[in-house]
């Protein structure tokens, strides 16, 4: 049993407390979302030893106990690797250096130096001064650090909050592929939904040091109860499959419940499965199935739930096969076309993105 157990009460002055309960499994990537303030990298210094919550705390991972009333382990027997949202290399020693350092302390580590080199694309920089790498490459040499002092448990506190737009889709593919290669837990921090749904397995919303909700990413960004689907940016995530490629228009086929969605051509085998992000605002409705629509993806579905509000506009939660999209449209439509949970509709998407690559005016 390799679960991460946490019952948290700390007290950060002015007037800010953390009260957080919850177990996690022991695998895959646990999101902490929540806007700035809301206790974020607090929960993630308490779990790693460095701040003291209140005595009452408890943060267990497995059967081995780290907080307890009366006990606390300091944060170097905790097994934590903790990546900071600026790299923290050391400047006095190069990349091999900096990989090498927690490595000597751990030479139990189940990853070799070479192999994480690999797995962070960081071949031809061994030798290099830290200051001579950009953002990005420091950020995969600290993640690559924490990597190789052995940790049972990964922190990742806005890791890419410092990078541009480049460097974080790098960071990121080094972080999925680390995810799909390695049974690591990880707990990673972020205020952008966006970046979240790349990765994450499970959520955890927070909101001024509470746990509002929690569940699988892909439950949580579908429901109406949620603050994810009062944000201008609410959007569902599907998982589809590439299921084909129609190269005389540069297009290709995802399965999303056995019905098609047609993206830009993918670089892609068939059999592949990726996550699919659609915005509820780029998603309209429909009686009847459109016929001089430019418009490709157009879907039948199930109006499963209708958001109860006086405001000018509401959300809709559409049922497709197991999954789920949500369309954001005025309340006066659903008014005129007389909306009613069961209806079966059709849904236009205007547009989606592909988590990792983007796919847009299909």
């Amino acid at each position: 049993m390799n679960g991460l157990s946490i019952d948290l009460h700390y007290d950060g002055g002015n007037w800010f407390t953390l009260a957080i309960e919850c177990e996690l499994t022991g695998a895959g990537i646990a999101a902490v979302y929540g806007h700035s303030g809301s206790g974020k990298t607090s929960l993630l210094d308490c779990v790693a030893g460095l701040r003291a919550p209140r005595t009452d705390s408890v943060v267990r991972l497995g059967d081995t106990t780290w907080q307890s009333p009366g006990s606390s382990l300091p944060p170097w027997q905790r097994q934590i690797g903790y990546v900071f949202q600026d790299a923290r290399l050391f400047p006095h020693l190069d990349v091999e250096g900096n990989l090498l350092y927690g490595h000597a302390r751990h030479r139990r580590a189940s990853l070799s130096p070479d192999q994480v080199v690999e797995l962070l694309a960081l071949s031809g920089l061994r030798d290099r001064a830290v200051d001579a790498l950009s953002a990005g490459q420091k950020q995969r040499v600290a993640i690559g650090r924490a990597l190789l002092a052995a940790p049972r448990l990964l922190l990742l506190d806005e890791p890419l909050a410092n990078l541009d737009h480049a460097a974080s889709r790098e960071c990121l593919r080094c972080l999925q592929g680390l995810s799909d290669e390695l049974q690591l837990p990880m707990l990673y921090v972020s205020h952008d939904i966006e970046e979240v749904s790349q990765l994450a397995d499970h959520l955890l919303l927070l909101e001024e040091g509470r746990l509002v909700e929690q569940g699988s990413l892909l439950t949580l960004c579908s429901r109406l109860d949620t603050r994810l689907s009062q944000e201008e940016q609410a959007a569902a995530i599907l998982t589809a499959t590439v299921s084909g490629h129609d190269s005389k228009y540069g297009l290709s086929e995802l399965t999303v419940d056995s019905h098609t969605l047609l993206v830009n051509q993918l670089p892609l085998p068939p059999g592949h499965t990726r996550r699919v992000r659609i915005l509820a605002r780029d998603v309209s409705v429909c009686r009847a199935r459109p016929d001089d629509s430019s418009i490709l993806n157009i879907l039948p579905v199930t109006i499963a739930e209708i958001e109860n509000t006086d405001a000018p506009r509401l959300l809709l939660r559409l049922s497709l096969g197991s999954q789920c999209l949500l369309a954001r449209i005025t309340r006066k439509s659903a008014v005129e076309l007389r909306l009613r949970v069961g209806d079966k509709v059709y849904a236009q998407v205007k547009s989606a993105a592909l988590l990792m690559e983007a796919i847009d005016n299909l």
